[in-house]
């Protein structure tokens, strides 16, 4: 069986269309918090890579934080402090076999989150 793999896609349910730029940063949390990378999603609202791939794809828990705050500011104006800001979401990885899909469906306002495909 092949190696799996992570992946996300953030969703503007404010604006209907994705979202393009958002920052998110990706954290292995198994034993404490350890920052592995940054990405910037493309157009589409996903990144060009995979979040985690390969060797580094491991069995643990993970946290991804959705920097939408700064992506909402550029479309309309948010108090200060926003509602959300940063979004984070908390998941584990049970079997590196399998594709891992974490989409985020986001307004200035509220969120979800589910495991896809």
């Amino acid at each position: 069986m092949k190696q799996g793999f992570l992946t996300t896609h953030v969703l503007d349910t404010y604006s209907g269309r994705p979202g393009a730029g958002v920052k998110v940063d990706l954290h292995s949390i198994s034993s404490k918090s350890v920052k592995i990378n940054t990405f910037i999603l493309n157009s589409d609202g996903r990144s060009d890579t995979p979040l985690l791939d390969g060797e580094n794809f491991v069995i643990g828990e993970y946290e991804l934080i959705f920097n939408i705050g700064d992506y909402f500011n550029k479309i309309i104006k948010l108090p200060n402090p926003p509602f959300l800001n940063e979004v984070s979401v908390k998941f584990g990885i049970a079997n590196n076999k399998e594709h891992y899909h974490v989409p985020l469906l986001v307004s200035p306002w509220s969120y979800s989150t589910y495991r896809g495909s």
